[in-house]
């Protein structure tokens, strides 16, 4: 079974204390073999900054807001014009108002 260190190679600087295991199939482990080979890299290398890669765009995703064209300019003209409280805010409003006194 493989063992996977945590961080990217190009972190040589850094020790590599955390480990990673993953039990993967004999045929899984030739095809990221053979991947490692054609990027001139280890095994290990290999799959940490492939995984590491997937990670942060995923994270990036995640935390990134994609807007279309349409939205992204209702967005920005909300924004530079915005509209007042409508009249079921302004009654909730008035309703706080009174209810906390």
């Amino acid at each position: 079974m493989p063992t996977l260190d945590t961080h990217d190679a190009s972190e040589s600087s850094r020790a590599r204390s955390a480990r990673l295991e993953a039990r993967i199939t004999a045929e899984q482990k030739a095809l990221f073999q053979r991947a490692a080979a054609l990027a001139g890299r280890s095994l290990t290398d290999f799959v940490v900054s492939s995984v590491q890669e997937i990670a942060a765009r995923l994270v990036r995703e995640e935390q990134v807001m994609t807007l279309s064209d349409r939205d992204r300019k209702a967005f920005v003209a909300a924004l530079l014009k915005p509209t007042g409280p409508g009249p079921r805010l302004r009654k909730a409003a008035r309703h706080y108002n009174r209810v906390t006194r």
